[in-house]
Formats: C-alpha cells, structure tokens, sequence
C-alpha cells in the first residue's frame, strides 16, 4: 500500500480555501452572490462587491460573513474610470491583498445591433473586459510574489452562440476567452492559474423578464440539451474547483457551465 506524501491532500482537503482571500466582482446578487458564499463556505475571506450599497449587497456580505467573519463588502461602478484601482485598493486594505479574483461584474445591453449607440457599446466593453483585465493587473504582482493565485473572468455562453440582439456583449466575452489563453501561459510560471468560467442560460435577476415570456423561454430551452435553465449556484462548484488545490493543474481554459448549449 503507498504511504500518503506529507503534502498529499485528501480530496475534500483539496477543495478547502482556508486562508485564502478573494474578490468577487458583482456579487450582489445571482451568480456573483452564489460564487462569493461558496467560497466563503469553503474557508475563505471574501470581499463582495456592488455598485453600491444596497440591501442586496447586505444580504450578500451577511452570507460570506456566517462562514468567514471578516470578509466585506466594497462598493463601485466598473464603468467609471479608476474604479478597479479602487476596488483592489478597499479590498486589499479591509483583508488584504487578494489572491483570488473573480471578475463577474458586467454589462448587458439588449438591443439589434444597429441601434446600439457608441456610449452603450464603449459601457459594455469597458466593465465587462477592461475592468476585468486592469483587476488582474493590480492583482498579479502579489500573487506572482508568494508563487499562488487565482484569476478568472466570468464569461458567456454567448462567446460561441452569440444572441442577435447582444452583439456587444458577445464580443465583449469572445475577448475575455483570447485574453484567459494568453494570459495563462504568462502566469503559469508564477504559480497562478487564469480560467474562464463560462455561464449559459441562468435563472436569475438579469434574465427574468425574458424567461418569464413562455413561448421565448421554451424556445431557449429547447436548445439546451440538458432542457433546463441552470441556478446560481451551478457556478459555484466550477468556481471553487478553479479556485482550489482541486484545480491547481487547471489554466487556461473555458469551463463551459451551460448544459450543453456551447456544443
């Protein structure tokens, strides 16, 4: 029988972020909401984010803070210009430099494409991609010193079925997946992992009013091959997986949590 290696973890073990401290971009509510409790479940300090304070986001911080007592919650809006500094900056003085993000935080416009004026497709872009790229600046370098690190985008379903009238959007996501495969291979001798955690169609707040309309929400569902609309918390397990010792060997990726619907 082989002996155990003393740094060899069970598999629960494995999936503990005990330590760790994450920021978890819009995570006020929906999938955001269900990533930053899981993490925090698993042991890890977590600083929740809105784009401001809000009952939701209390409620968010309230359930972070019945595993981890002392994560927190940061307020900003990613579309305005210097918000990531400061983001980084009231997380990494509430609980320190984090070292885990998870940028979820994003923008989506639906509208035909012709209609979409120049100030809704710059909005899109820079919350849903340049926020997202200048977070996982400001993180690296603290990551890259202690040789540990998580980061990863929240991206779509949309990347490789694109909705006709969220064309934006789309390519905003398309962007995260380039910039997830070439940033991994930067990071990787650093011992930080960049993934893409890739939604399909979830049951949640943003898609309410569309899923609430039968004949759309059969259509759609009908191109699902699992037949159902996921939940929230269907993300959440892919997160904890990338952000754990489970996923250490995991970079690079498009972690598809879409039933099927990205095939």
């Amino acid at each position: 029988m082989m002996m155990k290696q003393e740094n060899q973890k069970s598999v629960m073990e494995s999936f503990s972020l005990a330590g760790r401290r994450a920021l978890v971009t819009g995570s006020a509510r929906g999938i955001g909401r269900a990533i930053a409790r899981a993490l925090a479940e698993c042991g890890a300090t977590v600083a929740v984010h809105g784009v401001r304070p809000s009952d939701a986001l209390e409620q968010s911080l309230a359930d972070v803070r019945a595993f981890t007592p002392e994560s927190t919650a940061v307020t900003g809006d990613l579309g305005e210009p210097g918000c990531a500094q400061m983001l980084f900056e009231a997380t990494s003085s509430a609980i320190g430099a984090p070292d885990i993000v998870i940028a979820n935080a994003s923008v989506q416009v639906r509208r035909p494409w012709l209609e979409v004026p120049e100030s809704e497709a710059l909005l899109q872009m820079q919350v849903n991609f340049h926020a997202t790229y200048q977070l996982f600046q400001l993180a690296y370098p603290a990551m890259r010193q202690q040789r540990w690190g998580r980061l990863i985008s929240v991206g779509s379903v949309q990347e490789v079925r694109p909705h006709p009238d969220m064309p934006i959007y789309a390519a905003s996501k398309a962007a995260l997946e380039n910039l997830v495969r070439n940033l991994a291979k930067l990071c990787a001798p650093d011992g930080v992992t960049v993934n893409n955690l890739c939604p399909g169609v979830f049951a949640t707040d943003r898609n309410a009013d569309a899923l609430n309309n039968p004949t759309y929400a059969e259509k759609v569902r009908a191109g699902i091959p699992l037949r159902d609309f996921a939940m929230p918390e269907d993300a959440a397990g892919a997160a904890v997986l990338l952000c754990s010792a489970a996923g250490r060997y995991i970079t690079g990726v498009t972690l598809r949590v879409d039933g099927g619907m990205g095939i």
